[in-house]
């Protein structure tokens, strides 16, 4: 059964109120893929009472509901109230690169971009606090939340923003995954002890514990001065060297009169943890509370897809899941992700196809740095760039594997890989690699194989922290060649990136010209740069400077300019002319 999400079912449960109550951006998908609904399964699994709120409307005026009373609709929790924007920063799910609403959200049902306000986080917690005066912690979790723990750059309002703890002023922020961490919070609040050293949680203070390491205060990183932004650089630089739970040491920031206190990650789960979160009694579906209003476009193609693992060493440098899930990878048991499957072919509703088999990069899965593994993330080098380290032995056994048992699972017609898949870990794998890229032609693809290159010139590589053209263009002679041999039409598809830090016009038209001649295709898949919280490009793009380099960066923040970019590849959108009449 899902967890209770109004009145009506806390009374058929027999409850007079949650211990807890979990309020989302997104609307209430029971599954594995959905934070909020992790969250919720693993504190019901440790013995606390859970209630779900989510989307609750914050304008009023619809179906009877007053400004605001949505979040009443269960009373208020014993222990605390548990607030996330969702699956995707509210901002990025409601605003393009170009700051324009977008009209489509894949988390709300019946599509439209009705239902999360822009700082969800905020307005959640400020809301909770309007109906309920004196009310037990609020805590925040969420990728929201995590990206934006510290002083960040906002790139909607283009000005560095206090850490959303302080904003929100919540009592508490759970970063990254937060599983054990809150299942600790809970027990730390129904116990009536005090939370404050545990691991992966946020909270403010008005003294800095002596063995934290000292961040430049808020009111040193805001500025857009050269002072300023090099005072934000450091703080990013220690932010981003302290994630890794076996290295990390406890981080503190002062915002005015009070200081941000970060505890240490926490460590990392093992593979049975893992399994175990992934076991729970997900009903794969959206709550009846939420079908009425149409369907969920997310559901469709995480129901019956596979978690594989967590974390990314790939670190590239647009992205944020190396402060969020961390630069180690966390894997599954193949008992475990088989089992799952056979649950899989079991739902009423499955076909046949499992949708993808893979996590941040499938092919990650079964690869990982046994030096890493005891000592933490090496802080001056990167697992795969500029190049491959030597200590990363790569090998695509155990998934080969994985997908093999996968295969033969009565039931199971299909199974896709559609995560994204590093080319370059293929191309370095002597062993097995050629076998697992046959493996995937051959049974894995759907049609289309997604990959990301990303750009194609070196410079621009370089301020991304990806491998250069000459591995993408091995890997496409390749993939087509093992195609032809199967006898299969099936073909690449390539995710680009225009007007990130380092891009230039001329750099979009020399991909065009790339793309014309080495992949004999013009990539159509091309979104504009968007600076998110708490990544190496959007510093880059602050600052005008390449951290990694101590150089000068281009940076394109000119909306048409970007724009212009993206049209090398796509063409100019034409306005249609209204013909009034006329034939």
């Amino acid at each position: 059964m899902f967890l209770p999400t109004t009145k009506k079912e806390l009374n058929q449960l027999g409850w007079d109120r949650p211990d807890i109550i979990l309020v989302s951006g997104d609307a209430y998908i029971d599954s594995p893929f959905i934070g909020i609904a992790v969250i919720g399964r693993v504190l019901a699994d440790a013995g606390f009472r859970v209630g779900i709120i989510a989307q609750p409307n914050v304008q009023g005026n619809v179906q009877g509901n007053v400004q605001g009373n949505d979040i009443c609709r269960l009373g208020e929790p014993k222990l605390f109230w548990g607030v996330s924007g969702g699956c995707v920063d509210s901002m990025v799910a409601n605003r393009t690169a170009s700051n324009k609403r977008r009209k489509q959200d894949d988390y709300t049902p019946g599509g439209q971009n009705t239902r999360r306000p822009d700082r969800a986080v905020l307005i959640y917690a400020n809301l909770i606090r309007s109906k309920f005066k004196n009310t037990c912690p609020i805590v925040l979790g969420g990728i929201e939340a995590s990206l934006r723990r510290i002083a960040h750059y906002d790139y909607w309002s283009n000005s560095v923003r206090r850490s959303i703890l302080l904003d929100a002023k919540a009592d508490f922020l759970l970063y990254g995954m937060a599983e054990r961490a809150v299942v600790e919070l809970a027990s730390s609040l129904r116990d009536g002890t005090d939370p404050q050293s545990i691991r992966g949680l946020c909270y403010q203070a008005s003294e800095r514990p002596a063995e934290y390491l000292r961040l430049p205060a808020y009111e040193e990183v805001a500025g857009k001065s050269k002072q300023g932004k090099k005072a934000f650089t450091k703080m990013f630089r220690r932010f981003y060297e302290n994630n890794d739970p076996i290295t990390a040491q406890g981080l503190a920031q002062l915002h005015g009169t009070r200081w941000l206190i970060q505890n240490p990650p926490q460590p990392h789960l093992s593979p049975k943890e893992l399994d175990h979160i992934h076991s729970l009694n997900y009903q794969l579906d959206l709550h009846p509370l939420h079908q009425q209003q149409g369907r969920v476009r997310a559901l469709e193609t995480i129901r019956f897809s596979l978690t594989t693992h967590r974390g990314c060493y790939g670190e590239c440098n647009f992205c944020a899941i190396a402060v969020h899930q961390g630069r180690t990878i966390v894997q599954r048991t193949r008992k475990s992700l088989v089992a799952e499957a056979r649950q899989l072919t079991r739902h009423p509703a499955f076909k046949g196809r499992i949708h993808d088999v893979g996590g941040p990069t499938a092919n990650m899965y079964g690869v990982e740095c046994r030096k890493k593994l005891n000592k933490g993330s090496c802080p001056e080098k990167r697992c795969l760039f500029p190049e491959k380290c030597k200590a990363m032995q790569v090998d695509h056994s155990e998934q080969l594997r994985l997908l093999e048992e996968l295969r033969q699972l009565k039931g199971v017609r299909q199974v896709v890989v559609s995560s994204g898949i590093r080319y370059d870990l293929i191309l370095a794998d002597r062993k097995n690699g050629l076998n697992y890229l046959r493996q995937v032609v051959r049974h894995h693809v759907s049609g289309q194989m997604k990959v990301a290159p990303e750009h194609c010139q070196d410079h621009v590589l370089a301020c991304m922290g990806k491998p250069g053209q000459e591995s993408l263009v091995r890997f496409r002679e390749l993939f087509y060649r093992m195609t032809a041999q199967e006898g299969l039409k099936q073909f690449l598809t390539y995710y680009i990136i225009a007007a990130h830090p380092g891009c230039r016009q001329q750099d979009m038209q020399a991909l065009k010209r790339f793309a014309q001649k080495e992949l004999k295709v013009l990539p159509r898949q091309v979104q504009i740069f968007t600076p998110t919280p708490s990544t190496w490009s959007t510093l880059m793009y602050w600052t005008g400077e390449n951290p990694l380099t101590g150089q000068p960066c281009f940076v394109e923040k000119d909306q048409q300019a970007r724009e212009r970019q993206k049209t090398v590849l796509t063409g100019a959108v034409k306005k249609r002319r209204k013909n009034y009449g006329r034939r």
